[in-house]
């Protein structure tokens, strides 16, 4: 089975934010001091874009990006004009799709009043916020800039500017949360209305001050406990489930993170930015990642030393890969969907096919890799079957 390229999507990295959150860890860096240069890095951005595809060669000409998502740090940050600088520059190089998705980052205590319509105008089509509790006891703890009154202001102000298309980002197993309280943050984000929420567990990640001081977290079972009652809310409201963290109305999910999850092509574009791009012609998917440091990558200017890495994935390391993100998936995916992004025969994973079905992880369809109930709450385990 030969590899076909898979559909092509960009991603942006904007490293900068307001203050470090105690639970992130992103590529992230707090402001200190003068404002971070960034029209500069507006225009590096471009000059990035521009080597790799210098760099990649055939693998990209003609395909069409997809969706666009500006992720950080905070991009909102970044003023409406960069913003369609950005944009405006990486149409001319490159072909957007007629329904290309373009996905701003926002913090509620960022965003100035009245400039989302700005954004609009700059081609940003869908705008995520990141809520994470609508608690303003649990937002401090989080270390959050923003009030639950201010991130209700801000979701409204955005959609009397014109935008449909909205993502709130919320946390559950929050310090000191019970379950009640994670209801009522789902409950005030469906009286928001928007077309999504994404609602996930709150996890101590090295190399994070909560790592270092861990606040105190409701234990394993009364997260999951929050995670069904949550998950039953949202489904009454409308929100189908579709991943693991993901919940949409109708035709409303995220075409950027899909095509993540069925393991799609995207460009990473910006300081500490991944990408991954598979190659139809020599039949390799290959992964590079950029200096995580701002000022370091800034410094490189498009040239060699803006790479952090860069290599091809092995044959024995794919099925891994394509599984982290396609057993995600709540519909899962179509087990011919393996050959056609991995270039690899299905007999590949065969045996750890079987045994999964076998413990009841997958469904048994000789047609559809798609997990169980079961699978869901141990996905971790099912994901690491497939290890070679």
């Amino acid at each position: 089975m030969s590899l076909v390229a898979p559909p092509l999507a960009l991603y942006v990295h904007m490293p900068w934010c307001v203050k470090k959150c105690p639970y992130c860890d992103f590529n992230s860096h707090g402001l200190r001091g003068a404002p971070p240069p960034y029209a500069e890095y507006v225009d590096l951005l471009l000059a990035d874009l521009d080597a790799d595809l210098r760099d990649f060669g055939s693998a990209v000409p003609g395909r069409g990006i997809v969706s666009v998502f500006f992720g950080g740090g905070t991009p909102s940050l970044f003023a409406p004009e960069l913003v369609a600088r950005f944009l405006d520059g990486a149409r001319t190089r490159l072909p957007f799709t007629s329904d290309c998705e373009v996905t701003l980052e926002t913090n509620p205590g960022t965003v100035e009043h009245g400039r989302f319509d700005d954004y609009l105008a700059a081609g940003v089509n869908r705008l995520s916020f990141g809520i994470q509790s609508f608690d303003d006891d649990k937002l401090q703890r989080l270390g959050r800039i923003h009030s639950a009154a201010e991130a209700e202001a801000a979701v409204k102000s955005a959609q009397d500017a014109g935008y449909a298309n909205i993502n709130l980002d919320l946390m559950y197993a929050l310090p000191a949360q019970d379950l009640d309280g994670a209801l009522a943050d789902v409950e005030r984000a469906i009286t928001l209305s928007p077309a999504h929420i994404s609602h996930y567990q709150l996890t101590l990640e090295p190399n994070t001050a909560f790592a270092a001081n861990p606040p105190p977290l409701p234990d394993d079972d009364h997260a999951w406990a929050m995670q069904e009652a949550c998950e039953a809310r949202l489904a009454e409201a409308g929100y189908g489930q579709y991943e693991i963290s993901a919940y949409a109305q109708a035709d409303r999910r995220c075409a950027h993170n899909l095509n993540y999850w069925r393991f799609g092509d995207y460009l990473g574009i910006g300081a500490g930015a991944h990408g991954k791009l598979s190659d139809a012609a020599t039949g390799q998917v290959r992964r590079r990642w950029k200096t995580r440091h701002p000022r370091a990558w800034m410094e490189a200017a498009g040239g060699a030393a803006r790479i952090g890495g860069d290599n091809i994935v092995g044959a024995g390391e794919l099925p891994f890969e394509y599984m982290l993100n396609a057993l995600r998936l709540i519909d899962g995916v179509p087990l011919a969907d393996f050959s056609t992004r991995t270039g690899l025969p299905a007999e590949r994973i065969a045996t750890p096919l079987a045994e999964a079905r076998r413990r009841g992880w997958l469904l048994d369809d000789p047609q559809r890799l798609r997990t169980t109930a079961l699978g869901q709450r141990f996905l971790n385990d099912v994901i690491a079957s497939f290890l070679d």
